[in-house]
């Protein structure tokens, strides 16, 4: 899970496009991807839920990311001091 906030001055619209390129041309593209949602909350932060097969997949998807145009055109947008990552094991 990622949570997040906005940069001053982005729109939702704009976040949201960012976000859909993010999910098409890098997220379902890495091997291992179950499933990856995106929520807004009504004070503003942003959640992203991503649901791997393998600790290793998101491991592996964590590696590329930094690379990726998508992915820094959205992390452009969004407010640095307020990323937080957080990660489960499913249990069932």
């Amino acid at each position: 899970m990622t949570r997040f906030r906005l940069a001053a001055g982005v729109a939702d619209a704009e976040a949201l496009a960012a976000d859909r390129r993010v999910q098409t041309d890098f997220a379902y593209r890495q091997p291992g991807l179950v499933r990856r949602t995106t929520a807004r909350g009504d004070d503003g932060t942003w959640l992203v839920i991503e649901q791997w097969r393998a600790a290793g997949d998101a491991d592996q998807a964590a590696r590329h990311r930094t690379g990726d145009v998508a992915v820094s055109e959205l992390v452009a947008l969004v407010d640095p001091s307020s990323i937080r990552v957080e990660r489960y094991t499913t249990l069932d």
